[in-house]
């Protein structure tokens, strides 16, 4: 997160500097070989990456449309009041206990199953189901089409036919969704794709409560928490839309050095940490109205701790900008106070990744529980690491400090020599966040699974104890309506 928050040369002519404008296509053509990279990682050691990011959005899907039919049954019951008291009990009662066994169930023995790893893309029927599915292999492989095509264009459309970066770049974003909406059947899966990443960016705006009813409140699922934290390393990214937006408003003419035209593509770099920050928040309130059994104080603490963390993620975003606008000497006396909240930053940030992220380093509950159940004599590895590792300990220390070293590569600045310009050092740190972002993904995936089928295990023990209940209860005879008007609310639910 730290090393997107530096900006390159923003301002020059209208047409824009050549590094500007190819380092944000460059950059999102490495995000998407770098995804297949994971998917290989996660089928190689047997994740089911899409059962984990589908848990959430199952479950929640299945509350709701648990709680809309008992809705609407509840109503239809209290049509028919006048048949009497006993017998809309004895149905509410069959709805409550049919509920906990529905759709909720069947949600949590789909999504979290931690046992058994299988791919549906390896049951694939017909051709059409094939080119519809998405592999490791083809992101590669589109990944580097997208490059040749990249320089291609530009080769073509600045040396031939005498263009500049500005149109290059936009003909190549033309050509690229050229080749995504036209329906051809092996683009079937770029489209799948596509509309798969619209929806979960509409997600992230969408308000997930009815602005009317506070209980309504919708907690965020783990994808889009994911997709978000994808967002926060391409925040530069953004910038350079934001910038490009600044040099089509002046184009052909110049983009002044002014901290107006800073204004927006600093507010698209900063969009995706204040999405972030925004699900922290809804969640912080969504465990407000919980019942404080389930959602304690110190799980309320943790979401607004994150909120935080990534709201240090915008102040040096901000001051990196606002350095281009001014005199290059206040710009140096600014120097310090970037490289301050770079650091906090960069601290924060890596804190959380081993502890919350990684479930790491910490002795919790959920580490306990999703330790194996024949595990061997405790080592060292166990405190430092966790008690269970899908990557083995070796393939996980080199991530954890891999990652660590990486939250520090905006150091590099330090060592401007070695590179040509501003630009050239922005695109290399790009480059590197990229990266630590996919080996970030194996560990983040890996722990979620851990706790979904932590979840699975609890909701099984839950249900084994209920049906031991249902089956005691049924051989007791149910009191009548007088009786229940006696007896004291406590009796009632002994009875």
């Amino acid at each position: 997160m730290s090393a997107t928050q530096e900006v390159g040369e923003i301002f020059g002519n209208g047409s824009g500097p050549a590094h500007a404008m190819m380092r944000s296509p460059t950059v999102l053509i490495a995000s998407v070989a770098l995804w297949g990279m994971n998917i290989f990682y996660y089928r190689m050691f047997g994740i089911n990456y899409a059962k984990v990011l589908k848990h959430d959005v199952l479950l929640l899907e299945a509350k709701e449309n648990e709680l809309s039919s008992s809705q609407s049954q509840s109503d239809h019951n209290s049509g028919k009041r006048h048949r009497g008291t006993e017998s809309s009990i004895i149905q509410n009662d069959s709805i409550l206990r049919s509920n906990s066994n529905g759709e909720i169930g069947k949600a949590l023995e789909y999504a979290s199953d931690d046992e058994e790893y299988y791919y549906e893309d390896e049951e694939l029927e017909s051709p059409e189901v094939a080119n519809a599915a998405v592999t490791w292999d083809k992101l590669v492989w589109f990944s580097m089409s997208l490059l040749f095509l990249l320089h291609s264009t530009y080769f073509v459309w600045i040396d031939v036919l005498g263009g500049n970066q500005l149109g290059a770049v936009l003909a190549f974003y033309g050509v690229v969704t050229f080749a995504v909406v036209f329906p051809l059947p092996s683009t079937r899966w770029l489209r799948k794709a596509s509309v798969i990443v619209l929806q979960r960016c509409f997600e992230l705006v969408n308000p997930r409560c009815s602005c009317v009813i506070t209980d309504a409140l919708r907690p965020v699922p783990f994808v889009d928490v994911f997709f978000a934290d994808a967002m926060c390393s391409l925040s530069k990214v953004f910038f350079d839309w934001g910038m490009l937006f600044h040099l089509l408003s002046h184009y052909p003419h110049p983009v002044p050095p002014s901290p107006y035209n800073i204004l927006i593509p600093t507010a698209c770099a900063a969009v995706p940490f204040l999405i972030r920050a925004r699900q922290c928040l809804v969640m912080w309130s969504y465990c407000k109205l919980q019942p404080k059994v389930s959602h304690d104080f110190h799980k309320r603490l943790t979401h607004l701790a994150n909120a935080l963390k990534y709201a240090t993620s915008v102040f040096p975003l901000s001051l990196s900008a606002y350095q281009k606008t001014i005199d290059p000497k206040r710009a140096e006396k600014l120097e310090k106070y970037l490289i301050l909240l770079l650091v906090i930053n960069t601290l924060y940030a890596l804190y959380w990744d081993i502890v919350h992220d990684w479930g790491m380093m910490q002795k919790s509950p959920i580490s306990t529980l999703c330790a194996p159940s024949k595990a061997p004599q405790r080592k060292c590895w166990h405190i430092w690491l966790r008690p269970r590792l899908r990557y083995g300990v070796a393939m996980s220390a080199i991530i954890l400090i891999a990652d660590s070293v990486l939250r520090f590569s905006w150091m590099l600045r330090f060592y401007h020599r070695i590179f040509p310009s501003a630009d050239s050092f922005v695109l290399c740190t790009q480059f590197l966040e990229v990266f630590r972002r996919a080996i970030w993904n194996l560990l983040r995936i890996e722990w979620e699974n851990f706790k979904q089928g932590n979840m699975r295990q609890s909701s099984n023990q839950y249900s084994n104890n209920s049906a031991n209940e249902d089956e005691k209860s049924s051989f007791l005879p149910q009191p009548s309506v007088q009786m229940r008007n006696i007896l004291p609310q406590g009796k009632q639910s002994t009875a």
